[in-house]
């Protein structure tokens, strides 16, 4: 009975505080809180709504990340003891206010907090708190989260290294225990092996260098180096990292491979002064002091000697630039060669055969077009084979000395028809120089032209009965016949250009007053309704291509809109292609707010109000259209409709009646 009574006594008290006037509102809110907030919040203690918003208790976590936007920060990126719920949770789950100014709202401690929860899950010997303490990490004065999560922030003192192994400590060291390394060379970018794993460490990371250590066997073994780097530094060609004094050089990997004579030579004999790296590899280098033709013949030794034996000379003519073929091969070698000096000899047939020439040196130097060097008298020559114009039809017939009128090869024989035809030209070269695209080598006067192959315009229609002049003006490859359609036809253009110069699109070469345009087929843009009976000048108003007609409904009729744009540019939502007058549009069905109650008889223009482009965009909202029959002043909320009716503003929903003002 007491609890009844108590819980009468609550509603009561609840109906009085929803009876007082909104200024005393306030007062209200402070007298019911249920005790004082901590003391970092007590600067917003007077104002509730900092962190609660009324009549929606869903607010308060948001309200809570717009101050601690640090926690926002975890929540969103999901790191820290906050991302890391599976679930959205509510702030007040863990922290709750108003239980004084001393009280802890975050209850974390040391001995439940779960270290998972965390980005530093503990492991190793950081999960033995005997031997690690929480403030061994977590400094005075400083965030949870504060605390750095890398090695080297808490081990710098342990490094011994000091910074020259770098600061990636896990790289060697694991959280078991310090001192244990898991090192492994191998992974580096260079691997031990043989020798070099036997090696102690300092040997080659002298003052704990680490990072810039060398890795070319040079740097450590300058010292070994007998040959004081005349070999150069790539030690690896020859020594192993076996043993040092193990020797695997292979002279033919080298660019001079060892054979016969100098396979048995010693090195000191080519390696004088222990040269290595610029050691010639040329015979004559070397065998200079051998050479009695006392360089006459070249430097290439190669051409006569082999390294088998330098005095054996198994010189084969037929392996220098002049084989001996024919009469040659039975000639004395002193007939050519006059003089010691064999490499100034010369190959051109002329040098020795200038007093043989009955041509006196009208048909060039270059004896061998028609001579052979099996007999000099019998002729060679061939037309068709020796040179770039073959001869067909009347040339065939034609003698030499028609066309081959000065010097062979200073006045070089023209190739054209023209050159030698122009005589015969009787359109005095209006149709250019090229003969050969209508005359034959057969006959001069027979014509093979034909416009269909031997062009890329085609004949068709009424072309293929017009006159060659009618289109080819002036010189015919000089100045280029056009191929469009406006450019002989620009006076026949009756739209005088504001359709475009594509007469092809609607006029074809059979008729030109026939015109096949399809608006549907041809355009992007299908007529129907009104459009298919009107002119094309009520549309295309500019030049057809270079201003592009619209093809949205508001572009042509726009001075139509009776609306200005109030009720946007997207005609076609209420208007129809069959008459502009007639109507489509069903407020009920096409958009999300029917119109009902007092709704219903309004104008348009009621509501929308604002011009706007595109699609009509209007809140739905009531407090949008009736924020000034808002006497609550926005405390109820925007949607007015849960306590008012439609029909009338001023009738309240059945059950709403307890919230009216008295």
């Amino acid at each position: 009975m007491q609890a009844l009574i108590r819980h009468l006594s609550i509603i009561l008290f609840t109906l009085g505080v929803l009876c007082v006037s909104t200024a005393q509102a306030d007062n209200v809110e402070t007298a019911l809180m249920p005790g004082q907030v901590i003391a970092g919040h007590a600067k917003w203690e007077e104002d509730c709504t900092k962190c609660h918003k009324r009549f929606d208790k869903a607010a308060q976590t948001t309200l809570c990340l717009d101050c601690h936007k640090d926690v926002r920060k975890d929540v969103e990126q999901k790191h820290g003891s906050h991302g890391k719920f599976k679930e959205q949770r509510e702030c007040k789950e863990c922290h709750t206010e108003h239980k004084g100014r001393t009280e802890n709202i975050a209850p974390i401690t040391e001995q439940t907090f779960n270290h998972e929860q965390s980005d530093f899950p503990l492991k190793g010997a950081h999960a033995d708190t005997k031997k690690v303490e929480c403030k061994a990490c977590h400094k005075p004065k400083t965030k949870y989260r504060e605390a750095p999560s890398d090695c080297y922030s808490c081990h710098k003192k342990d490094d011994k290294h000091k910074e020259k192994a770098g600061t990636a400590c896990a790289d060697c060291h694991t959280d078991r225990t310090w001192k244990d390394v898991r090192f492994d060379h191998d992974n580096t970018r260079y691997k031990l092996r043989n020798k070099h794993v036997e090696i102690a460490c300092k040997d080659c990371h002298a003052n704990d260098r680490y990072k810039d250590t060398p890795m070319d066997c040079y740097s450590c073994h300058k010292k070994d180096d007998k040959h004081k780097g005349k070999a150069g530094v790539a030690c690896a060609d020859c020594h192993t990292d076996r043993t040092w004094k193990d020797v695997r050089f292979d002279h033919d990997k080298t660019r001079y491979k060892l054979r016969n004579k100098h396979a048995a030579v010693a090195c000191k004999n080519c390696h004088a002064n222990d040269r290595y790296k610029d050691t010639p590899i040329d015979c004559y280098s070397c065998h200079k002091k051998d050479d009695k033709h006392k360089g006459q013949e070249g430097t290439t030794c190669s051409e006569c000697h082999d390294d088998r034996s330098w005095k054996k000379a198994p010189f084969d003519h037929n392996k220098s630039r002049f084989p001996l073929m024919g009469k040659h091969a039975a000639t004395e070698c002193k007939k050519c060669h006059l003089t010691p000096a064999f490499k100034d000899t010369p190959m051109e047939c002329f040098s020795c055969h200038k007093k043989d020439d009955k041509h006196k040196g009208a048909y060039g130097e270059k004896c061998e077009t028609c001579h052979g060097e099996s007999d000099w008298k019998t002729i060679t020559f061939d037309h068709d084979l020796h040179s770039r114009y073959p001869l067909r039809g009347r040339h065939n017939t034609t003698t030499c000395d028609s066309c081959h009128k000065g010097h062979l090869y200073e006045d070089k024989t023209p190739t054209d028809c023209y050159a030698c035809h122009k005589k015969d030209d009787k359109h005095k070269g209006r149709y250019s120089e090229k003969c050969e695209r209508c005359h034959t080598e057969r006959n001069w006067k027979v014509l093979l032209f034909e416009h269909d192959r031997d062009t890329s315009y085609p004949l068709k229609g009424y072309h293929r009965k017009t006159k060659c002049d009618s289109c080819h003006k002036s010189t015919l490859y000089k100045d280029k016949t056009p191929t469009n359609c406006y450019a002989c036809h620009k006076k026949d253009d009756i739209h005088r250009s504001t359709f475009g110069e594509k007469c092809e699109k609607c006029h074809g070469e059979q008729n030109w007053k026939t015109v096949a345009f399809n608006h549907d087929q041809d355009t992007k843009y299908s007529l129907v309704g009104k459009h298919r009976t009107t002119t094309c000048e009520s549309c295309h108003t500019g030049q057809l291509y270079r201003d592009k007609t619209p093809t949205t409904c508001h572009g042509c009729h726009k001075n139509d809109d009776v609306h200005r744009r109030k009720l946007g540019t997207e005609c076609q939502d209420c208007h129809n292609v069959r008459d502009w007058k007639i109507w489509d549009f069903d407020h009920n069905v096409r958009t999300r707010f029917k119109l009902d109650g007092g709704h219903k008889g309004l104008d348009c223009y009621a509501c929308h109000s604002e011009r706007m482009d595109k699609k009509v965009v209007a809140s739905s909202a009531c407090i949008s259209c009736h924020s000034k029959d808002d006497k609550h002043e926005g405390s109820f909320g925007s949607q007015c409709d849960r306590c008012h009716e439609t029909t009338l503003w001023k009738t309240i929903k059945p059950g709403t009646g307890v919230l009216r003002r008295r």
